[in-house]
């Protein structure tokens, strides 16, 4: 299977625009490996956020072979880094959760920083407090650039510790509301074969605004 890329060069630093087809597989690598990483002990309620993450991404890694997936050979999951946002600066301003290459990206632009980028944030049903780490530690940072400033896509993954996945996005989206950001609500993708949920966002850049997926698991 060959998973076209869809991505246009840009003046400058290359920009990258997935194709549906590798968010697809994105996704489903983050959803296999979850099955995995859920039954380690590492994984409750109780747990810390990047123990949970830690064991996500080995279990991902696991998944791309376990359930042979077409893209296992062009898909690299990456351990956690320190990140520039933007060339030339001298000290990170960023830590990525889970950085994900692409082969196939690489060939054609030589990127060596992450084609994509998850970001990985503890929510509950009802905790306002968790609501707003998601949007303002996770989702903001990709609207500021600090995550993925060349990127058309970004990934967020929600642990989920109580509740339904729903009525976690919808407190995530309240707090949005409440924040005068109804054009970034999360809702279905416009994609039905992406699962999960979507969000737009215009960056503080002049890039294009950034299309965010987002996936709850629950814990």
């Amino acid at each position: 299977m060959r998973i076209p890329l869809g991505q246009s060069a840009a003046v400058g630093r290359t920009f990258i625009k997935l194709s549906p087809a590798i968010t697809i597989a994105i996704l489903r690598t983050v959803e296999a490996g979850w099955v995995i990483a859920a039954a380690n002990a590492a994984v409750h309620v109780g747990a810390d956020e990047v123990a949970m993450t830690e064991t996500l991404r080995d279990a991902m890694r696991e998944a791309l072979t376990r359930q042979h997936f077409p893209w296992r050979k062009t898909m690299i999951i990456a351990p956690g880094s320190e990140s520039r946002s933007r060339p030339g600066m001298v000290a990170p301003d960023g830590r990525t959760d889970i950085p994900v290459y692409l082969t196939r990206v690489f060939a054609r632009s030589g990127e060596h920083d992450p084609h994509a980028v998850i970001e990985c944030k503890r929510v509950a049903e009802g905790d306002a407090s968790l609501a707003r780490e998601y949007v303002v530690e996770g989702i903001d940072r990709f609207r500021n650039g600090k995550y993925s400033e060349n990127h058309a896509r970004g990934f967020m993954v929600g642990y989920v510790l109580k509740g339904p996945p729903d009525a976690v996005v919808e407190g995530i989206n309240r707090y949005l509301i409440g924040r005068s950001r109804t054009a970034e609500l999360l809702a279905a993708p416009g994609d039905l074969d992406i699962v999960g949920w979507a969000s737009e966002h215009v960056r503080t850049s002049p890039r294009a605004p950034i299309l965010l997926h987002h996936a709850m698991l629950a814990v």
